[in-house]
Formats: C-alpha cells, structure tokens, sequence
C-alpha cells in the first residue's frame, strides 16, 4: 500500500510538473519594411542633380543613359557650335570682298565651285550647322526633362502591384430580371482579379 501511494504521488506530481522548455535561440524574424520612395522628393533630387532621382529611386542602371544622353548632347553642342562658327566667319569674309580675309579658303573642297555658288553654298551650311546648334541645346533639355520625368513616375509607380496573379475568370451565371419578378436568364459572367 506504500508502494502505490508513492506511485500515486509520482503520477500526481508528474501531471502536474512540467519541466522548463528550452528557450529558443533564434530570435523571432522582424518583419522586413519595403522601401518606397517618395515621389516629390525624388523629383525635386532630380531637379537639382541631373541623375538624382533615379540614385534615390535605387534605379542605378539608369545612370549611364541619363549621362550618355547629356555626353551625347554636350558633344553634338560642341562640334556644331565650332562648325557654325568657322562656316559664319567664312561666310563674312567672302561677302566683304576685302583680299586680306580670306579665311574661306580653308573650307575643304568650297574652291571647286565659282564665287557666287561658294557665297550661297557658306551662307546654306552656316544657316544648317546653327540650326543643329539650337536642336542640340533643345536636345540636351529635352535629356533634362525626361530624367526628371523618369524619377517622378518611377516613384510614383514603385508601389504599383505586379503580382503574377492578374487574372480573368469566365463563369456561368444567373441573371435576374429587376422589373420582372419571374424572368431569370442564364448568361456568362467574366470577374476580373487585380
């Protein structure tokens, strides 16, 4: 009788007991915030520094075209702003009939035409090479424009959902008759998920 009443208390003290669970190691994950960038800022950083945006927008890959853009721009500036300048120079020189200026001489191959074509041929590529001169600053503007563009919609489409299941389902359904309590008609219903 002693030996089941210690057989008792063990099973009482061995329901009611429980020993300590091991406390975990591994602490419990911190839920990961997405970063979205802010629309305003991101414009107002392009404004000021041409590529901003998109380096705050975290689209780096954009870089080299936006710069490529500006080289592109800056380098076509360049060569028609020198090419309008050599054209106009010659172009005054042949018209002041004066022999001591003569820098229309220099422009290759003008020699094989007579005075009158080379006159009207100076006065045609000066008109031309400062007419790329102006689409070249409207260009490099135009580059400007299009990166602070890019960095306001890129923003502002960061939170836009893109998640693979867009779908569309096309289902049988019953249609019922608002005016007529006793017309139903069978029809088919599309749903679309977003």
């Amino acid at each position: 009788s002693r030996r089941q009443r210690q057989m008792c208390i063990r099973d009482r003290i061995e329901t009611t007991f429980t020993p300590p669970q091991p406390i975990d190691t591994v602490p419990p994950s911190i839920p990961q915030t997405v970063w979205m960038p802010n629309p305003t800022k991101a414009t107002w950083l392009a404004v000021v520094f041409p590529g901003g945006g998109q380096i705050y927008n975290r689209k780096y890959w954009k870089l080299p075209i936006i710069y490529g853009g500006f080289a592109g721009c800056a380098y076509a500036l360049s060569w028609n702003g020198k090419m309008y300048k050599d054209y106009a120079k010659a172009y005054l020189d042949i018209m002041d009939n004066d022999p001591n200026t003569n820098s229309h001489l220099d422009i290759r191959g003008l020699s094989n035409y007579p005075e009158n074509q080379q006159k009207e041929l100076l006065r045609k590529r000066k008109d031309m090479f400062r007419r790329y001169r102006d689409l070249s600053i409207f260009a490099f503007i135009g580059v400007y424009l299009i990166s602070v563009i890019d960095a306001y919609v890129d923003a502002e489409l960061s939170n836009f959902d893109i998640t693979p299941d867009l779908s569309m389902r096309v289902e049988p359904a019953i249609i019922n008759d608002q005016f007529h309590s006793r017309n139903k008609s069978v029809g088919v219903q599309c749903s679309f998920r977003f």
